[in-house]
């Protein structure tokens, strides 16, 4: 089996627009290639094969050297992402990154799990919601869990609308061990951000929790696009 790996780009410093770290320095490692293909995907240039002359198939030595490169050598959080990361093989790049001190995260929509999930430090879960198309194997998305073990593992789901918001609390009903995070979907990924569209929807995601007495989510908006817009590479 190719231990290379499919790189859609690699760029940072930056911070982590989203989730757990969100405002943490990192760099990111985004990978070509998913199995899914959701209706609102912001990173298509990672996901469908029309992209597929842009991406690069490299070493995880070849990887690492850029990241250490862009880091100056100071160990930070490495973000893998996509595409989906979990279709890649990453066991080489995690273990010479923690080798030499950096951590890992990773999103990944639990679609596929893999043996070293549970070498990744913070491993984010993302069932896709009825918004975008996508049907969830909850008995695959469990077995993601299962491999995660000794992570820190946490779940993540984009909201667009009243549906994806029931399937959010679904989710977070049926791994209550795992701290929830949602965040409003941005429904422009692919233009200009329509940053008053997605306030009014992170508000109304407020209201809603706050008044079915969901207090044991966070929610949060992705942070990235709030300071540099649908712009790629931040």
């Amino acid at each position: 089996m190719s231990d290379l790996i499919r790189i859609s780009e690699i760029f940072g410093p930056t911070i982590q627009g989203e989730g757990a770290l969100i405002g943490q320095p990192t760099v990111f490692v985004r990978t070509g290639g998913c199995d899914y293909r959701c209706s609102w995907c912001d990173t298509l240039y990672a996901v469908e094969s029309k992209y597929r002359k842009d991406w690069v198939a490299m070493r995880a030595e070849e990887i690492f050297a850029q990241v250490e490169a862009l880091s100056n050598g100071m160990p930070l959080m490495i973000t893998l992402s996509g595409g989906n990361p979990a279709i890649q093989p990453m066991q080489g790049l995690l273990d010479l990154g923690h080798g030499r001190g950096y951590k890992f995260c990773m999103e990944t929509q639990g679609s596929l799990a893999q043996d070293w999930f549970c070498d990744i430090d913070v491993l984010t879960l993302s069932p896709k919601p009825p918004s975008s198309g996508m049907d969830t194997d909850w008995d695959v998305f469990d077995a993601c869990v299962a491999a995660g073990k000794g992570a820190q593992i946490v779940l993540k789901i984009v909201v667009f609308d009243a549906g994806d918001y029931e399937y959010a609390r679904n989710a977070a009903a049926k791994y209550p061990d795992l701290p929830a995070y949602i965040q409003p979907g941005n429904h422009r990924a692919d233009g200009d951000f329509d940053d008053e569209a997605v306030m009014a929807r992170m508000r109304w995601l407020v209201e809603t929790a706050n008044n079915d007495n969901w207090y044991d989510v966070t929610i949060l908006p992705q942070l990235h696009t709030l300071l540099w817009g649908n712009q790629r590479g931040v």
